[in-house]
């Protein structure tokens, strides 16, 4: 058990125990399905965790050059490289970290295409199969009008030099949802899949959930495979390598009433810190808490940013908050440390990791200089 007073607040702290079995999960779907597991940065890049989780996967992938590099030079390979757009600025960067880069559009890969070609690069397209179960506008890739991949009436043959497709249309999605996916796939684009060498079935895949049936998305893909014996399948999931493997540890600096609504005001921020829970929206575990039962003490929690709206609840507690209480939040590893901002000049949490052994290990402080050098 984490002593959470040992650490500083506000602290991210991974436990290494529940990365490991995060890591089981996803060597047993590599092993028995045949597919390629690659993790996607956009939902974790805490290099300091890079080299064990290269022992556990096929790679990485990136969606800037910024990633590209940290992919490159801590994870000890190039990346499989997807933005929504490349520029005349990083495309040269992009291209030196990447062995694999996919383009959105078909004009993007007439104008860039070439310069990936020369360097023995291989090239695919992302692809917009109009499926998708997500129900959050903000989180569906297929909306009416979505700028996020080729629709099937705008690519009936393959532009030469292409390799593979990719499609990224899950989210914490189940596996008959991937299946659904790759009817929808088949469907529109299934002329195409007998002349390409990959196909990138992109994130979502939350293989690590408690309730997730491994067995039938090991099913999927080899059924899938024994189709097209001939392409290399990869998945890039974000969140199932740290789906709960961490903690955002916070205090209580001031107990706030009115209007009848009891907030405790912590050193950490929804805004700042913990985005999703406003954008998604959904309401984060708190350790020792629950949910209010009728005539139960309420408490919301208040974050430290000027934002009226940096505020979350309600939770209930068996005793009465004071000032100086820790307050942590469960599963706040993924899509937390990477969207974390300096609004207000709020400084970002501190960065640790639970040992295998029981030592906490503070590999992370921020502060003035950290807010200074963003806004130079």
């Amino acid at each position: 058990m984490i002593d959470f007073l040992k650490l500083p607040s506000p602290c991210y702290v991974l436990d290494e125990t529940l990365l490991d079995h995060n890591l089981e999960v996803i060597d047993r779907v590599r092993r028995e399905s045949g597919a390629e597991i690659i993790v996607a940065l956009k939902a974790c890049a805490m290099w300091s965790i890079f080299p064990e989780l290269a022992r556990h996967s096929d790679g990485a992938t990136a969606s800037s050059a910024a990633e590209a590099r940290l992919v490159y030079e801590e994870y000890g390979r190039p990346a499989h490289t997807y933005a929504p757009v490349y520029t005349d600025e990083n495309i040269e960067e992009i291209l030196r970290y990447s062995d694999h880069i996919t383009f959105n559009s078909v004009a993007q890969y007439e104008r860039f295409g070439q310069q990936a070609l020369i360097r023995g690069i291989s090239c695919g397209l992302r692809v917009n199969p109009r499926y998708s179960p997500v129900e959050t506008a903000l989180y569906n890739p297929c909306v009416a009008g979505s700028r996020l991949g080729i629709v099937p009436e705008q690519l009936r043959e393959l532009p030469a030099g292409i390799e593979g497709l990719h499609f990224h249309v899950l989210c914490e999605s189940r596996p008959e949802h991937l299946r659904l996916a790759l009817e929808a796939l088949e469907r529109n684009f299934g002329q195409l899949l007998p002349q390409l060498k990959w196909l990138n079935m992109g994130g979502g895949h939350l293989m690590t959930h408690a309730e997730y049936d491994c067995d039938e998305l090991i099913a999927i893909l080899r059924d899938f495979h024994a189709c097209y014996p001939h392409l290399r399948l990869i998945l890039e999931p974000g969140s199932a390598f740290t789906w709960r493997t961490g903690y955002l540890v916070s205090t209580v600096e001031d107990i706030v009433e009115n209007g009848g609504v009891r907030t405790a005001m912590l050193n950490v921020s929804f805004a700042c810190h913990m985005p999703d829970c406003l954008e998604m929206p959904y309401k984060p575990a708190i350790l020792g808490a629950h949910e209010p039962a009728e005539g139960e003490a309420r408490w919301r929690m208040g974050g430290n940013s000027c934002l009226a709206g940096d505020y979350y609840g309600d939770w209930a507690f068996d005793h009465k908050l004071k000032v100086g209480e820790r307050i942590v939040f469960e599963d706040m590893i993924h899509y937390t440390m990477v969207k974390t901002t300096m609004f207000n000049g709020v400084a970002h949490p501190a960065i640790a990791i639970a040992r295998r052994d029981g030592r906490l290990d503070v590999i992370r402080r921020f502060g003035y200089e950290d807010f200074k050098n963003r806004m130079s």
